[in-house]
């Protein structure tokens, strides 16, 4: 018979100062129990890497969709995450969940001298350059790219490295050169493409990409959202190409495995294609 758990009572929202976060860290320490769950006490730092990528992804689509509810179930998913991961550390005997707390209380205090000490600034710029003046004190030993995540989207980090590094002098003066750069990258993959190595087509393929990053920088993009823009827009034009299929021919081929397969010719979804465009226009 399995034993019954407390669940905290909803508090009004002007009285909530974090009171039911305990009762997460009590879940977890009873999943981890040595009677707890198999599944949760079978896991490790590194397997629970990929629902740390994935929960954090699920969180940015609920912000994007403005649902506050979906918003209020992912900050829990990825919550859960914190603690179950401290909670391992905890087991390892390197630090627990208030460590980790407490050490993020310590930064923000540390970062923001002008509400917790005796500092003021004038409005947000100045808050900003106070912020990564302290941090660069922090972090004086470490390398000018040494805090860029490398589980980073890739587009995302190339931005952020490039943005880093511009911030001593190692930049195109304008977009211009920037643009130059981008013919320049372009060409040398076409010559790669034209000698079959295929490892030389994939490291030119990467520096026209960090190329094209580079570039969006210069014109105040973020190369991330331009793509994440790009994807959606094809992914709603070729759910009308699909449409238009399944009018037309009631559904693409299929393969002996039941995949959908080529047989509809090119200038017919090309021209269903055009009609999802106008659509967008």
């Amino acid at each position: 018979m399995g034993r019954t758990f407390s669940i905290p009572d909803s508090v009004p929202l002007e009285e909530q100062d974090g009171q039911t976060f305990p009762a997460l860290v009590a879940v977890m320490r009873r999943l981890l129990a040595p009677d707890g769950c198999p599944w949760d006490r079978e896991q490790d730092m590194l397997s629970l890497r990929k629902y740390v990528l994935e929960e954090a992804c699920e969180v940015i689509d609920a912000i994007d969709s403005g649902d506050r509810a979906h918003l209020k179930e992912e900050l829990g998913d990825l919550a859960l995450q914190v603690v179950f991961l401290s909670e391992l550390a905890r087991r390892d005997g390197d630090f627990g969940p208030d460590d980790v707390v407490r050490g993020i209380v310590e930064k923000l205090v540390r970062r923001h001298p002008h509400v917790f000490g005796d500092s003021s600034v004038e409005g947000t710029e100045e808050v900003l350059q106070n912020w990564e003046r302290i941090k660069a004190n922090e972090k004086r030993d470490r390398g000018l790219l040494d805090g860029v995540a490398r589980s980073l989207p890739a587009l995302y980090r190339a931005q952020r490295m490039s943005e880093k590094v511009s911030r001593v002098g190692f930049d195109w003066p304008d977009a211009q050169g920037s643009r130059e750069k981008v013919g320049e990258e372009l060409a040398e993959l076409d010559e790669s493409v034209r000698s079959g190595d295929r490892a030389r087509i994939e490291a030119e393929l990467g520096d026209l990409l960090f190329a094209l990053v580079n570039f969006a920088r210069h014109h105040g993009i973020d190369a991330e959202s331009a793509l994440r823009g790009t994807c959606d827009r094809f992914g709603r034009r070729f759910a009308h190409v699909e449409r238009r299929v399944r009018e037309e021919y009631g559904d693409f081929p299929r393969t002996r495995e039941g995949q959908p397969g080529a047989g509809i010719p090119l200038s017919v979804l090309d021209g269903y294609w055009e009609e999802a465009k106008r659509e967008d226009r």
